[in-house]
């Protein structure tokens, strides 16, 4: 980019404001040398995809300043809307100066598959490229049981060399990271995968009847069976194995 001013970063998720991955990945992208701001949604709002809802008072949509312990001096919102809704807000006037990419994450859990289009940290990824900008989605292959101390390190020891392959593409650009959550000197190389026909993990629905009424009780689970060689789901499986 033809300019001397830094970079501008749109940090979001789709864990919520709270979430220390969005933290993380905050000052990832502040290290990196980026001019960061971060704006996400005020609740979890994970599996959202590429939702534009927001909570709406006419046409109206709450924002909430707030200051972020880990980022002294970075300007963070709480958003009452989904992350696709946040990143088009920033492309239609909201920001100024508006992002110049969006980094999206970290994620507590992998994105993998052609399951991410349910991904809202995957859905502010491409909501970016409908404007123009270059995007980064994040995550962290935690196991089921989230851990106690997810390793954000082991993702920012990789975010560098991915944002320089990021900035090196074409406008529009849309990358999405996962890195397994173990420790950084048991990382692997970075390798390029295609999408697996579903994910690691598959949500299973029951209708459950109870003395209140009827209810649709979900619940993860591991997909059985060894994944197709050459996937995300098979190359991030291998970079978790000890």
């Amino acid at each position: 980019m033809a300019s001397s001013r830094r970079l501008r970063a749109l940090i979001t998720n789709d864990d919520g404001i709270d979430s220390p991955g969005l933290s993380a990945l905050a000052a990832g992208a502040r290290d990196a040398g980026f001019d960061v701001v971060v704006a996400a949604p005020h609740v979890d709002a994970s599996g959202v995809g590429g939702s534009v809802l927001a909570v709406r008072d006419g046409s109206r949509v709450r924002v909430h300043r707030r200051e972020l312990p880990e980022l002294p001096g970075i300007p963070a919102f709480a958003v009452e809307g989904h992350p696709a809704f946040i990143v088009h807000s920033a492309g239609r006037g909201w920001l100024a100066p508006e992002p110049d990419v969006v980094l999206s994450g970290i994620n507590i859990g992998a994105n993998l598959g052609h399951s991410v289009l349910h991904s809202g940290t995957i859905g502010a990824a491409l909501a970016a490229s409908l404007h123009g900008w270059r995007a980064l989605a994040v995550s962290l292959g935690t196991p089921l049981v989230e851990p106690q101390q997810p390793r954000w390190e082991s993702a920012l020891k990789i975010l560098p060399d991915v944002l320089d392959v990021l900035l090196a593409a074409p406008d529009a650009t849309v990358l999405s990271l996962n890195v397994p959550d173990v420790p950084v000197s048991e990382l692997g190389e970075l390798r390029e995968a295609r999408l697996a026909g579903w994910g690691s993990v598959r949500v299973r629905v029951d209708h459950v009847s109870e003395g209140d009424g009827d209810l649709l009780h979900t619940h993860e689970a591991e997909l059985a069976g060894e994944p197709e060689p050459g996937t995300d789901t098979a190359l991030l499986a291998a970079g978790t194995r000890p």
